[in-house]
């Protein structure tokens, strides 16, 4: 069962809603028309576009939305990103892939952010379809949560895209006996991946 913690799924409200809502309704350039009351002549306001350094949903793509950073030039580096919840559609934890240029072990890059805390020993475990999975070590934690950065074989892209539904699952530090099992869909990963940029490796 998966246990319930205020304390552990409480920094979503502090960092994942504000980016669940900023992602909530994809941005486009062409949205900057101002529109004006005819009849009171009051300005109605203009679609905010993001600004350098803001990340933004391009494109939603199945259960992943096609994540993009605002750059001075026209070209904006993407990656495919997924809110993953609790039973309660709480957004508890943010799932980023991004493909990786080279001929590495490693064809594509992840970030994952999960809460504080979370027992850092135990690692974090990703399955395929109810398969055992792997398990990665956490990067580093800051105030938002903590972050495990790893790498994706083409074989755990193969299955990722061959897959219905992965898991992903943390070992909370308050009952290091329990797991947190979140769901990550994986409708819409293989067209999402093809769109996502190359990150030089």
């Amino acid at each position: 069962m998966t246990p319930k913690f205020n304390s552990f799924t409480r920094f979503a409200a502090a960092g994942l809603l504000s980016l669940t809502t900023a992602l909530s309704a994809p941005v486009s350039a062409q949205e900057t028309a101002t529109t004006t009351d005819a009849q009171t002549g009051l300005d109605l306001g203009t679609q905010a576009e993001p600004r350098p350094g803001e990340r933004y949903s391009k494109e939603k793509i199945g259960d992943w939305d096609l994540a993009c950073i605002k750059t001075e030039t026209d070209e904006d580096p993407c990656s495919l990103l997924q809110i993953l919840t609790d039973d309660s559609d709480n957004p508890v934890a943010e799932v980023s892939v991004f493909r990786l240029e080279g001929d590495g072990p490693a064809v594509a890059g992840a970030t994952i952010v999960v809460p504080l805390e979370v027992l850092l020993p135990a690692q974090l475990t990703i399955g395929v379809d109810g398969a055992a999975g792997k398990r990665y070590n956490y990067s580093f934690c800051n105030p938002v949560g903590c972050y495990a950065q790893i790498g994706f074989t083409a074989e755990d892209i193969e299955a990722f895209k061959k897959g219905g539904a992965a898991t992903v699952t943390v070992v909370p530090a308050p009952a290091p006996d329990q797991q947190v099992v979140l769901e990550m869909s994986l409708k819409g990963f293989t067209a999402g991946y093809e769109k996502s940029d190359v990150v030089p490796n």
